[in-house]
C-alpha cells in the first residue's frame, strides 16, 4: 500500500508545470506591448491593434500549455485587448484602443478600492509572494498609493489621447507609461523598508 501511495506525481499523470524564468516572464509581459509599438511604426494603428490581439492570444496559450496557468492579470488585459481591439477594427476608430488604457486603470483602481473598503488585501493576494515580510499596514499604504496612481494614469491618458497624435500616443503608452510605472514602483521602496516585519530566528 505504501508503495502505491508513494508513486511520483509524474507516474500518476500529474506532472508539475515549471514556473517561468525572469526572462520568460519579461517576454510574456512585454511582447504584446513591443509588437504594438513596432507594428504601429511599420504600418498603422489598425495593423498594430490586430498584431497585439494575435500576440496576446499567443502569450495566453503559452502561459496555459507551457506553465499551466494564465495569470489573472493576463486574463484582464487579454479580455480588454480583444474587446477594445475588435471595436477598433470593426468600427475603424482608433479611439477605442486608446480608451482601453483608461478603462484598465480605472478597473484596477476600482478593484483595489473595493478590497480596501471591504478589508480584503487584494494587492497582497496578487503580490504577497514577492514581498512576504511586508506587514498589514504596509499593504494598506501600498494599496492606497496604487489606487491614486491608477486614477492619475487614467486621467492622464484621457487628456493625452485627446491632445496627441496617434503615433505620439503610442509612444506615450509604450515608453511613457512604462517609465512612469517603473519610477512609481521604485518610489514605494521606503514603505517596503519601513513595514518589513523582522523575522526572529527559531532557536
Amino acid at each position: 500500500l505504501s508503495r502505491r501511495t508513494a508513486k511520483p506525481a509524474r507516474a500518476r499523470g500529474m506532472t508539475t508545470k515549471p514556473k517561468p524564468s525572469p526572462l520568460a516572464k519579461f517576454v510574456l509581459d512585454f511582447a504584446p506591448l513591443l509588437v504594438f509599438f513596432a507594428a504601429n511604426k511599420l504600418a498603422a494603428i489598425f495593423v498594430a491593434t490586430f498584431a497585439t490581439m494575435a500576440v496576446t492570444l499567443l502569450v495566453m496559450l503559452v502561459s496555459h500549455f507551457r506553465y499551466g496557468r494564465i495569470q489573472p492579470m493576463q486574463w484582464v488585459v487579454g479580455v480588454m485587448v480583444f474587446v477594445f481591439g475588435t471595436a477598433t477594427l470593426v468600427l475603424h476608430d482608433p479611439n477605442f484602443i486608446k480608451i482601453k488604457l483608461t478603462v484598465i486603470y480605472l478597473l484596477f483602481a476600482s478593484v483595489l478600492l473595493f478590497g480596501k473598503l471591504t478589508h480584503r488585501p487584494l494587492l497582497k493576494m496578487a503580490f504577497g509572494e514577492a514581498f512576504p515580510a511586508l506587514d498589514s499596514d504596509g499593504w494598506r499604504k501600498l494599496t492606497r498609493n496604487w489606487i491614486i496612481f491608477c486614477l492619475a494614469l487614467a486621467g492622464m491618458n484621457e487628456v493625452l489621447r485627446r491632445t496627441l497624435t496617434t503615433d505620439q500616443w503610442v509612444d506615450f503608452k509604450v515608453w511613457g507609461v512604462t517609465a512612469i510605472t517603473f519610477v512609481f514602483a521604485l518610489a514605494q521602496a521606503p514603505i517596503l523598508a519601513r513595514h518589513a516585519e523582522e523575522k526572529t530566528p527559531k532557536v
